[in-house]
């Protein structure tokens, strides 16, 4: 498996200290609103990558984290080292400062290390948000940055003269090699979304996915705030990896970074095909891990759920020390939950642990479970295997006639749902793919019961397979 590379475009990145404005910039460049904004400082942290539009010229857009050189803190150093990857890559550079404060000497050496890059520079004065303002950001030709534009980011000002003046020195769009044609197959790509709480190793496993340090990853719970994604090229195929942030309880985000990262999350959740559920194999499943798991169900995404520090597991209990279960129940709650091992026994092996999660989560009884450690890379050839799996499932379709022959063999006696809301079902047909959805034509124009659902769901699934993806039931009167 390889990172696949998405275009020859030219390469913009924009560099900065925390809080001058990067993310609004490139939100404006790329014209969507990719990267989380706030007043907190420091809320971008991996590098972000968009395609952006100026003057018939595509070109390809770096956000990056906040840069304090030398400062010694985790993040800030894993940023500072997400940032030297940018630069790297990138054609032409934007630093950012903000215009409505002081030189300081943090600006001073991070333009000293830009200017060493050799590469074209541009100084972009932001906040400028008045005429009245821009004889002020003269003062920062003091960095020794020839090419300044003040721009307000915000309200647009000035960004189109700093693109104008970048394009006359970006390197032209390099064509694709090979062959010129490419067959729909070959660019199709899947969406995965990797989804969970907060340091259950979500950056870990992308990194491991791409084989590449593409997110930065500590033991500071909430580390990822943007959603962070790479494309990859594995047996053939394209799969886009989504890191998202941690999905906490809405009790426990504080800061408007971390309330923010939470919407963008499910947003991004949403727009995947397939949904990589991670829990942690030290603390089992949590009612918030249930509550995520139901996002993924109800917006019907295809699961995967991913038991992650299995080794951690292995180790603790061959050395006979206390293992959790695999259903926590939240401290506040004082009741037994299901699969919480109310007999005392913990669990001896790996199939005895996937039934308790499978307890604990019920409703996604159609999901593939795997075991793996994201940290050593054990069985994450198990992961693609599941996902190619699940993709190719959650696209299948069945024909009409086959449909309707299996309708014949169903016994809907033995569907325990009352007289009074049983239906006459006429023919099935399945009317859409991802998820697969399928439409009874009956005699009356009520919504199934549950139970009636259930069934037939359950004899779907077991005659025709579907595995990891929901399955839709929709029901219409035949006029």
């Amino acid at each position: 498996m390889k990172s696949a590379d998405p275009s020859r475009l030219p390469t913009l990145a924009i560099v900065g200290r925390p809080n001058v404005g990067k993310s609004t910039l490139f939100n404006r460049i790329v014209g969507r609103r990719r990267a989380i904004v706030g007043d907190e400082p420091g809320i971008t942290r991996d590098r972000l990558y968009a395609e952006g539009n100026w003057g018939g010229r595509r070109l390809r857009v770096v956000d990056t984290g906040g840069i304090i050189p030398d400062e010694a803190a985790q993040i800030p150093t894993e940023i500072f080292r997400q940032a030297r990857v940018a630069l790297d890559e990138a054609d032409a550079i934007i630093m950012v400062v903000d215009g409505r404060t002081e030189l300081a000497a943090p600006d001073l050496e991070l333009a000293r290390l830009l200017l060493r890059t050799g590469k074209p520079l541009f100084l972009a004065v932001n906040k400028v948000d008045t005429l009245a303002m821009e004889p002020y950001a003269e003062e920062f030709h003091r960095l020794g940055i020839r090419n300044l534009f003040p721009v307000s980011a915000e309200h647009g000002k000035g960004v189109a003269e700093l693109l104008d003046a970048i394009l006359e020195v970006l390197p032209a769009e390099q064509p694709e090699a090979g062959p010129t044609e490419i067959t729909e197959e070959q660019t199709e790509e899947v969406r995965v979304a990797i989804i969970g709480r907060p340091n259950v190793g979500k950056s870990t496993l992308l990194n491991r996915l791409t084989g590449s340090a593409r997110a930065i990853v500590t033991d500071i719970p909430g580390t990822t705030r943007d959603a962070v994604d790479e494309l990859v090229e594995a047996g053939g195929k394209r799969y886009r990896f989504i890191d998202t942030a941690g999905i906490r309880r809405k009790g426990k985000t504080k800061l408007m970074a971390e309330k923010l990262s939470v919407v963008m999350a499910r947003k991004h959740l949403e727009s995947a095909d397939i949904a990589l559920l991670m829990i942690d194999a030290t603390e089992g499943v949590t009612a918030l891990d249930a509550n995520i798991a139901g996002y993924a169900h109800e917006s019907g995404r295809s699961v995967v759920i991913v038991i992650n520090k299995w080794d951690l597991v292995i180790t603790r209990h061959l050395d006979g020390s206390h293992r959790p279960l695999p259903y926590r129940a939240e401290r506040s709650a004082g009741r037994h939950h299901p699969g919480s091992g109310g007999n005392g026994k913990r669990p001896a092996d790996r199939r005895l642990y996937e039934q308790q999660v499978r307890n604990a989560l019920k409703f996604l009884a159609y999901a593939p479970v795997v075991f793996i450690s994201a940290k050593s890379g054990k069985n994450i050839d198990k992961v693609f295997r599941a996902i190619e799996r699940v993709a190719a499932e959650r696209r299948k379709r069945i024909p009409t006639a086959e449909m309707n022959r299996f309708l014949q063999t169903v016994d809907f006696e033995r569907a325990s749902v009352p007289a009074s809301r049983r239906v006459k079902i006429y023919y099935m047909t399945q009317a859409a793919v991802s998820p697969p959805t399928f439409i009874l034509f009956t005699d009356r124009p009520v919504k199934l019961h549950f139970s009636y659902e259930r069934f037939l769901e359950n004899q779907i699934r077991r005659a025709f397979g579907f595995e990891g993806t929901p399955i839709w039931i929709k029901n219409r009167a035949r006029s």
